[in-house]
């Protein structure tokens, strides 16, 4: 016994002493199988961590970096300034001193594009292969023919969603497209001004073009749409919207001629069962369909399609009114390679739908069914023996809104669905304490749990059990401070605390909260008036982990305190 006992250690000790080689194929391989323990490695060893930083090749940053980190991660890829709170023109024209090979860049939910940062980023850094540059307070059009002239090599560009767009762009887009040859994905979902010629140009002129997300485009016709869509048959992905409009033989002519055509998503669009008949026949390879708020289409015209594409696996009809728990069963036949649904506003189905599911659809992950029928509270036939009928498969389940899911329903999922990872209860008014517990002594393996404005809620006395909740939403709920003592005991991997509106909580709960979950980076305590000024500003440097506090409506902050909470690299969100 003894000799086995020194000849295990002398392995271990051995093991330690591994080329670097030989610990990055193994920390590859638990870097796709666990991402949390991989995180863990680095705190092992310095060789362990030598290593774990050659391997990362995404980084998201909130504050101006230390000027080593870009010489700890040296085979960086992607760089995400989303929540980046500083001046970004300053940060980019530092990173271009970089040997970096960045190819992504994400700029976020910003006032607007750094163009002066980017024009010298570019200079030194001519990688870059995608950009994104979503939720813009404004865009204008010389960011276009900056972006053109920045980074030629670009393949992927999202500009989506600007709050508002300044210029006049007809020309500008066009030498955007003439400029980047090689762009294969764009998305220009919210640019309200581009009509038909413009994304003809886009079209005719970007030869590799094969996705394109035009959400809420709304200048652009049915007529003007088809005549693009002609000029590129290699599309793979298209997303459109047009509020209460008929498709049109020309577009739908258009729309089978995408042979390639994997994903289609259609909004507000007006499609009748022939439409959805005459794209069944095409055979197009379709692996994901939308048709979100979409009218004019039965259950005749969805199961013709359905049953002809058999290979389907995202899957939303939101609003899809006629639907009935007996559609979705035979439907479900169809879907055996279902990854995600959407069935929200469906109101004519009930629980038994979301069990059919996951009973056919063995690889379904994902279930959103948002505001369901009310006779879901009268249905008789939902009856499962939880000792036999266990799904593991689902990680995702979003019931938000159906103020009629009762305790007794959300416990009999926890125990079909031992896997979840995200379950958002969000407006279910019935669900109190009781049925929480259960989820959470059930589903050991959650992760985000939406508990907003379910009003019975208060949690006093409540046993967590819950060692990986990371995201936590208590907003609009009477949660009181002996919760949150609770929750900062059993949670304390919390990553992000929302207690948004919720009148019975003070400084006191908070504190237990501040003090013992040591990972928190971020925590909104709009209109909770029982916190002081005084405590929000001491927060950041009680827990320097924070990222972003959302302060009460009275908070006051000097600019000193400001201050401080910017060299810790902390955004305050005031009303």
């Amino acid at each position: 016994m003894k000799s086995k006992r020194k000849s295990l250690k002398f392995s271990k000790q051995q093991s330690h002493y591994l080329p670097d080689e030989c610990w990055e194929l193994v920390f590859k391989f638990l870097k796709e199988d666990d991402e949390d323990n991989f995180k863990l490695l680095s705190t092992v060893s310095k060789q362990f961590l030598s290593i774990t930083n050659r391997l990362r090749s995404s980084l998201t940053l909130y504050y101006p970096f230390l000027p080593n980190l870009f010489q700890r991660f040296t085979n960086l890829l992607s760089l995400n300034l989303t929540c980046f709170h500083g001046d970004l023109n300053m940060f980019l024209s530092q990173i271009s001193c970089f040997q970096l090979n960045l190819t992504s860049l994400n700029l976020s939910d910003k006032p607007t594009i750094p163009a002066n940062g980017l024009r010298i980023f570019s200079k030194n850094i001519t990688t870059l292969t995608s950009l994104t540059c979503s939720n813009l307070h404004s865009i204008k059009t010389m960011d276009l023919l900056l972006i053109a002239d920045c980074f030629p090599l670009l393949e992927e560009l999202d500009l989506s969603n600007p709050k508002e767009c300044r210029g006049k762009y007809l020309k500008k887009l066009e030498a955007l497209t003439l400029a980047l040859l090689k762009l294969r994905k764009v998305n220009l979902s919210g640019h309200s001004y581009i009509n038909d010629q413009m994304i003809f140009h886009l079209f005719k002129n970007c030869k590799h073009l094969e996705e394109a997300n035009l959400y809420c485009c709304f200048k652009i016709t049915i007529a003007g749409m088809a005549l693009a869509l002609s000029e590129r048959p290699s599309l793979r992905s298209f997303s459109f919207s047009k509020p209460a409009t008929n498709i049109t033989p020309p577009f739908i002519d258009s729309l089978v001629h995408l042979k390639s055509l994997t994903c289609l998503d259609l909004f507000f669009l007006n499609i009748s069962d022939e439409v959805l008949s005459d794209i069944a026949r095409e055979g197009l390879p379709l692996r994901r369909i939308v048709l979100q708020y979409c009218t004019g289409y039965r259950y005749v015209g969805i199961f013709n399609l359905l049953s002809k594409c058999q290979h389907i696996q995202h899957l939303d009809l939101q609003n899809a009114g006629f639907l009935k728990d007996a559609h979705v069963v035979e439907l479900s036949l169809f879907l055996s390679d279902l990854v995600s649904i959407n069935l929200s506003k469906c109101k004519k189905l009930t629980q038994s739908t979301l069990v059919a599911l996951v009973g056919n659809c063995p690889t379904l992950g994902e279930i959103k069914m948002k505001e369901i029928g009310w006779e879901s509270i009268h249905d008789t036939n939902f009856c499962i023996d939880s000792g036999v009928c266990v799904y593991p498969q689902l990680k995702y389940l979003n019931l938000a809104s159906n103020s009629w899911l009762s305790d007794e329903s959300i416990i009999m999922f926890a125990s079909i669905f031992p896997n979840l990872q995200l379950f958002d209860l969000n407006g279910c008014r019935n669900v109190s304490e009781e049925g929480v517990g259960q989820v959470l002594r059930r589903c050991l393996k959650i992760k985000h749990l939406n508990l907003k404005d379910c009003s019975k809620v208060k949690l006093p006395g409540i046993n967590f059990g819950v060692s990986k909740l990371e995201v936590l939403n208590l907003s609009f709920t009477e949660v009181i401070d002996e919760a949150l003592y609770v929750i900062s005991n059993y949670c304390c991997q919390l990553l992000t605390l929302n207690l948004a509106c919720c009148d019975y909580v003070t400084e006191k709960g908070v504190k237990h909260v501040i003090y013992n979950c040591t990972h928190l980076r971020e925590i909104n305590l709009r209109y909770c008036d029982n916190v002081r000024s005084k405590f929000v500003a001491s927060m950041v440097v009680l827990r320097p982990s924070l990222r972003k506090i959302t302060t009460p409506s009275h908070c006051y902050l000097s600019k000193k305190e400001r201050k401080v909470f910017s060299n810790h690299g902390c955004l305050i969100c005031q009303d």
